[in-house]
């Protein structure tokens, strides 16, 4: 397959305002996804829905990107903040042609990304991911469109109450919310709006935490990846759970009613049970995680007479294994998690309430539904990459991933990648015992800051 110049894991992502993430690639993108899409509609003005997170350079990526969709002919409809989740699910719900989320996730405001779905509100294979960067950086391949050719934008609000709508019906009837406290910590993102919403709506008392965007407060200090906060404010309030989003809304960290923070793989193994017991999942069926996920998630999903698979880092895709595979259920230790039966991506606020279930289900706590999965003591480490060399041409890296694997044995597992999405080297290993686990992670993060910087 050609290299890829812009996409990376999720869609395109970068410093905003500096290249690829620039108005005029926004522009081009804008156009080259109406043209794609027109050649799949012939005849028909492709309708594009737009959304977006909270980040201050959003205002000017949705306008350039909408003013690309009208000069190609299209129509554009925005939706103005709203999760990836609820883009994907609108998308399909109002028939749209193709469903774009400018956002950079769990980055820090600087940074922007454009991620794209198509007609069903799936995020696009990396074939169509390769046509479309060929049209950006080859403008003039796409035909120009003037006169009544031309398209037209409207802003639109009420999708926010159609995904709402849509993600509580994914909760089972009999499950009442009434009585329960849950802090919430929205990140300043996307989900501010209309993730407390749901659970209000469901009868939670709600504890909300980042909720109140600026436009340069997103992902600072709250939401999934500072949830500690949300921990003290589970502790302070007596909370029976505490629900931190991403910025995007498409993952989230649990925290329990003692304040101990769920490893988003054993969230899946609970998941997992829970679809089996609710006659949902059969002997035989598939399971996707990625190369991350917990050995121990593996060996837990398989004594439930599941298979797992696994795939590269990305929701997307596990999303294409699930559907080559008829899974119902995958996920990312991260906390992206895909319920098949609901949502065509990660949604952190789905993933919420559908643990919530379980705990009704299985009358319990969220701390004691999680006991019974035991993962391996695990450790990721993150290194600044600021000369992404071939990992396999660094030979002091190849040597000390040998004599890691070596030591670790069958009973652990050790990776280097690169991130997708930052730039930096991910290092990750597991094995039996947490400090030759460490010992071997700081082995190889020594060799690589040594080597890429």
């Amino acid at each position: 397959m050609s290299e890829r110049k812009l996409f990376g894991t999720d869609g395109i992502r970068g410093k905003a305002n500096t290249y690829p993430m620039t108005c005029e690639v926004a522009t081009a993108l804008g156009r080259a996804v109406t043209h794609h899409f027109q050649n799949t509609q012939a005849g028909k003005r492709p309708l594009i829905i737009v959304g977006k997170d909270t980040r201050l350079s959003c205002y000017m990526l949705e306008q350039a990107f909408a003013a690309g969709v009208c000069s190609q002919g299209g129509s554009v409809i925005l939706t103005g903040p709203l999760p990836t989740p609820g883009i994907a699910f609108c998308t399909h719900s109002m028939r749209a042609d193709a469903g774009v989320m400018i956002s950079a996730s769990h980055n820090s405001f600087e940074d922007n990304g454009i991620k794209i779905f198509d007609a069903k509100g799936f995020k696009l294979p990396d074939e169509v991911e390769l046509e479309l960067e060929r049209m950006v950086l080859n403008p003039d391949s796409m035909p120009k469109r003037d006169g009544s050719e031309l398209g037209n934008a409207k802003r639109l609000r009420e999708v926010h109450g159609r995904y709402v709508v849509h993600v509580k019906s994914a909760l089972s009837p009999d499950v009442d919310l009434a009585g329960m406290r849950v802090v919430l910590d929205c990140a300043n993102g996307a989900g501010y709006r209309v993730a407390p919403m749901m659970f209000q709506e469901l009868g939670a008392e709600v504890f909300g935490l980042g909720n109140e965007p600026n436009g340069t407060n997103i992902n600072l200090e709250c939401g999934s990846l500072h949830p500690e906060k949300a921990t003290l404010w589970v502790q302070k309030y007596r909370a029976d759970l505490g629900v931190c989003l991403d910025g995007d809304a498409d993952r989230l960290v649990v925290i329990d009613e003692t304040g101990k923070k769920i490893d988003g793989d054993k969230l899946i193994g609970l998941f997992a049970k829970l679809l089996v017991d609710q006659g949902r999942l059969k002997k035989g069926d598939t399971v996707v995680g990625t190369v991350m996920s917990n050995l121990g998630l593996e060996i837990y999903v398989k004594s439930l007479g599941l298979n797992f698979e696994r795939t590269q880092v990305g929701d997307r895709y596990i999303m294409e294994r699930m559907q080559q595979t008829g899974a119902v259920l995958g996920g990312e230790p991260s906390g992206h998690i895909i319920f098949g039966h609901y949502a065509t991506t990660g949604d952190g606020a789905l993933a919420a309430l559908k643990l919530i279930e379980a705990a009704h289900f299985y009358k319990k706590s969220v701390s004691q539904l999680v006991d019974e999965i035991v993962l391996f003591p695990h450790v990721v480490k993150s290194v600044k990459a600021n000369n992404k060399k071939l990992l396999e041409d660094i030979e002091p890296l190849q040597k000390c991933l040998q004599k890691t694997q070596k030591e670790l044995g069958e009973k652990g597992r050790v990776l280097v990648r690169y991130s997708g999405t930052e730039p930096l080297a991910r290092v990750m290993v597991e094995g039996e015992d947490l400090e030759v686990v460490k010992a071997l992670c700081g082995e190889m993060v020594d060799i690589l800051n040594k080597e890429l910087n």
